[in-house]
């Protein structure tokens, strides 16, 4: 007896075309973050949550009946796709309005609070419900926030499908990054405003403050420098004289030359912030990842050393200092921890820790809890953020809620790892030292600044958490 043939996919031509739709129109979103004060304004943020859940809602639709649709990068990411569910579930939980006996077992500062205030007693005086969050409103958004980052995640999971898009996501954001460097750059350099960019001796482009650039532009630049090892890391066939000579001038006229330029460019503009943390953060993570990504590349790890080399000598000691490395290390000399408000503010913290040590205040509340613990003296009485991302994320969401955030990361660079050591794809292992070196970038600035608090900042991270993911599939399966 012959099988019958399965039935035809009369739908799989339009689903093709609108995925690639989807594709093109999530890097039009990526692009446009930015631009809006790096859409930390909450029209700007609405505008990009809405389109992130468009973008999400448009794909299951396509998908929806269809034999499969997950992509074996999303299948391997299924642990860290869990984690981060985890976390948007504890924190839709504290945004609850719980009965006053549970949350006092759950937070007894939290209850006390909401008890002081009599929100969480009812007419008659009687013990009533109060949530989790001490300013539920604020972790509203927050959460809402953190709901479209994890739609970031999962569609790029789901909408690169092939090296060559993965390619094109990598090369738009750099060059994103380097309109975003030559802008701040210009405008630093003219000392002009223009529309709703402030003049400012140091450069910030359509960021509001100058270390939200450094912040955006650091993961750029391992962006940038992937996209280099990957193309650095392909075995050359240069025979004889003639095909080295071509290959050379093909290095010097060719995609190499130009991505040279762009990470030149951004550089510059990293340099120009005058960000203290931000060029610290630049430098210990392509040490780290450079040594890293060296042990790991078998067959030409010379060009990428020389590669790494020449981003710490040429771009920062020769433009660097044409364009304001004197002025960072004027700050750095500047630095007192004794009298610097963001150490008072960690010292300050420890009695803040203390109260809501296991699930935390919740996110998007530090501007109204922490002035009951500030010093007056030292800290101004309003502060929309501790300027410590890493200390602020603990005290908003707690050892419960930092977590799942942890696993996240810890396995994404995990993942990175693997693809450096065990794939022999050059793309894939170049996107695998993009992100751990984004990653350890944007962490180690994070310790002294609120940059993961930006909507912008925080998209392009989760883009970085999730390329490991990708080259541990990409160009294995075919078809």
């Amino acid at each position: 007896m012959i099988d019958s043939p399965l039935p035809k996919d009369h739908w799989a031509p339009y689903r093709a075309s609108s995925d690639r739709w989807l594709f093109y129109a999530l890097l039009v979103f990526l692009v446009w973050a930015p631009l809006p004060l790096g859409s930390n304004r909450p029209w700007a943020r609405v505008l990009l949550e809405v389109g992130i859940f468009g973008l999400a809602m448009a794909l299951f639709v396509l998908t929806f009946g269809a034999r499969v649709w997950l992509t074996s990068a999303s299948t391997k990411a299924r642990f860290a796709t869990a984690a981060l569910v985890l976390w948007l579930g504890l924190g839709l939980l504290q945004l609850l309005p719980l009965p006053l006996y549970w949350l006092t077992v759950l937070s007894l500062s939290a209850a006390g609070q909401w008890t002081a205030t009599s929100l969480a007693l009812d007419d008659a005086g009687a013990p009533g419900y109060a949530p989790l969050s001490m300013g539920p409103q604020g972790s509203l958004i927050a959460w809402r926030l953190g709901l479209a980052l994890t739609g970031i995640f999962l569609l790029v999971l789901l909408l690169v499908r092939s090296r060559r898009r993965l390619r094109l996501l990598a090369g738009t954001l750099v060059i994103a990054a380097v309109a975003q460097a030559i802008l701040a750059s210009l405008l630093a350099l003219t000392g002009a405003s223009r529309l709703f960019i402030d003049a400012a001796a140091r450069a910030h482009g359509t960021f509001i403050n100058p270390n939200r650039l450094a912040g955006y532009l650091e993961m750029a630049i391992a962006l940038g420098i992937g996209l280099l090892v990957a193309d650095l890391s392909e075995p050359g066939q240069a025979s004889n004289w003639r095909k080295r000579l071509r290959a050379c001038v093909r290095t010097l006229l060719g995609r190499k030359a130009r991505l040279r330029i762009y990470l030149a460019i951004l550089v510059i503009a990293l340099v120009m912030t005058a960000s203290r943390m931000g060029n610290t953060a630049f430098f210990i993570s392509l040490v780290v990842a450079g040594a890293i990504g060296a042990l790991s590349l078998r067959r030409s790890p010379w060009p990428v050393l020389i590669l790494l080399v020449s981003l710490v000598m040429v771009d920062v000691l020769i433009l660097g200092t044409w364009s304001g490395l004197d002025r960072v290390r004027e700050r750095l000399e500047q630095i007192v921890l004794t009298e610097d408000a963001q150490y008072q503010l960690g010292v300050r913290a420890t009695a803040y820790l203390s109260d809501y040590r296991w699930f935390g205040s919740r996110g998007g509340s530090f501007y109204a809890v922490y002035p009951a613990y500030r010093n007056a003296e030292s800290i101004p009485l309003h502060s929309a953020h501790a300027d410590n991302d890493l200390l602020e994320f603990q005290l908003e969401y707690g050892v419960v809620g930092v977590v799942p955030l942890t696993i996240v990361v810890l396995l994404s660079v995990a993942a990175a790892l693997y693809v450096l050591f065990s794939r022999d794809d050059a793309l894939c292992r170049g996107m695998a030292f993009a992100s751990l070196m984004g990653i350890a970038a944007i962490l180690i600035h994070s310790a002294v600044d609120a940059n993961l608090h930006i909507p912008a900042n925080a998209a392009l991270f989760m883009i970085l958490l999730a390329l490991p993911w990708l080259g541990l599939t990409l160009g294995r399966d075919r078809g």
